[in-house]
């Protein structure tokens, strides 16, 4: 068994020759830092990018359901373009009345709220302010299903939308960039392509998400965006909806929930039981899952091709601790010729690769970690979490290729013959 004083005079005589050959060590500790920094930030990034995402979909709602129009397949990268002819939509569309047939409890008595929602990008001016937010048409029981609140004001009522009202819900992003003299916004007149609408409410702040800004919109009736800013139909003239929200009872299964919509559409869009689907059920768990599933197989990708710095700076240790072994073959000989055992030798010559490694590794540590967090300060509402796992990940890892590559060296300097070794020049 190796005694603690010895291995701590190792380490000393490992950092004594680490000094004596500052420029020499610092090169040969490059790789290691390079790979260790780089697993850590993009680990790091990697953890942040997971939490950002979750934080999105909850910025979205509580256990929602959403319904777009198309197949899975055509969904599987996001909701499909609608193309349309005039104002008649081609393809795979949903309705309002798709939303009514949902909202019937007989049908599904596991839905609380159905929510459809229409979204453009409209031209919205304040005297000489123009800004070009999302405008979204939705009905009252949107702002339940979103979870959405208004710090002034209201939000869009029933007698609106019967009115087909040109009343508008704006988010803070609009506030700052049309109101510039801090005054309230309630009541006041702004134009949405041309045509006035009057503010009846402000909406609570929520920040980034995936989908952008999420405060850069204005809410208005659904009836009034199909009348003046959103026109397209389906074949049938039914007014055509971007997609569904779906709020699930309290308690209420969502595979149930689903499997009760889906029969309601394929009824409506007259499917037979042999074709598939022309619309998609997901829920957050599903949209997690899969961006869960793509930011770890990129992470991986991407921290495997960093580790080959990590092998390029052992193959680096083995090579310098091969010279070594060289330039001190003297003092080897003269160690052996004094009582020192191979094992002695061996663990002198372990412990100088692993200390240079284990320092490359440390150095490697706080650069990657100042990588993440400058990266983090480069982007609005991300924070990288360098987590305890990755940096002794990286610790264990640089230990390692300390170990595995000075090996042979520290092997051949124990091999050494004593006598061979004092005679040589």
């Amino acid at each position: 068994m190796l005694r603690l004083s010895s291995v701590i005079e190792n380490i000393r005589m490992a950092l004594r020759a680490l000094r004596s050959n500052k420029l020499r060590a610092a090169l040969t500790m490059l790789g290691i830092i390079i790979g260790v920094s780089a697993v850590i930030t993009l680990v790091s990034v990697g953890r942040g990018v997971e939490n950002y995402i979750g934080a999105s979909f909850g910025a979205i709602g509580t256990d929602l359901l959403f319904i777009l129009p198309g197949s899975p397949e055509e969904t599987s990268s996001g909701p499909p373009s609608q193309v349309a002819q005039g104002n008649v939509v081609i393809g795979p569309s949903l309705t309002t009345k798709d939303a009514e047939a949902l909202k019937d409890v007989r049908r599904v008595p596991d839905a609380a709220v159905i929510a459809p929602e229409v979204r453009t990008v409209a031209s919205v001016a304040l005297g000489s302010n123009v800004v070009q937010p999302f405008v979204s048409g939705v009905e009252p029981e949107y702002a339940e299903a979103r979870s959405w609140k208004t710090t002034e004001g209201r939000f869009i009522s029933d007698g609106d939308m019967t009115a087909r009202a040109r009343v508008a819900v704006i988010g803070q992003s609009v506030v700052k960039e049309l109101f510039e003299d801090d005054s309230s916004p309630i009541d006041r007149i702004i134009k949405l392509n041309q045509q006035p609408y009057r503010v009846i409410g402000i909406l609570e702040s929520k920040g980034g998400s995936l989908g952008g800004d999420l405060d850069n919109q204005i809410f208005v009736p659904l009836t009034t965006a199909h009348n003046e800013l959103y026109p397209l139909r389906n074949r049938a003239g039914e007014p055509v909806v971007t997609f569904m929200y779906v709020l699930p009872r309290e308690g209420a299964n969502r595979q149930d929930v689903t499997e009760q919509m889906t029969a309601v559409l394929r009824d409506r869009h007259n499917i037979s039981y042999r074709d598939d689907d022309d619309f998609s059920v997901y829920s957050q768990a599903d949209f997690l899952a899969a961006f869960g599933a793509i930011i770890a197989a990129v992470t991986v990708f991407l921290s495997s091709i960093a580790a080959i710095s990590l092998i390029v700076g052992g193959i680096g240790i083995m090579n310098i601790m091969l010279v070594t072994v060289t330039e001190r073959t003297r003092e080897i000989g003269l160690r052996k010729a004094i009582g020192a055992k191979r094992r002695d030798i061996l663990v002198q010559f372990l412990i100088e690769a692993t200390t240079l490694s284990l320092l490359g590794g440390m150095v490697g540590i706080f650069i990657g970690a100042g990588g993440a967090i400058a990266i983090g300060n480069l982007v609005e509402n991300f924070d990288p979490v360098v987590a305890p796992g990755a940096v002794i990940m990286a610790v264990g890892f640089s230990v390692a290729v300390g170990l595995f590559f000075g090996l042979y060296p520290a092997w051949r300097a124990s091999k050494l013959n004593p006598i061979e070794a004092l005679r040589y020049e």
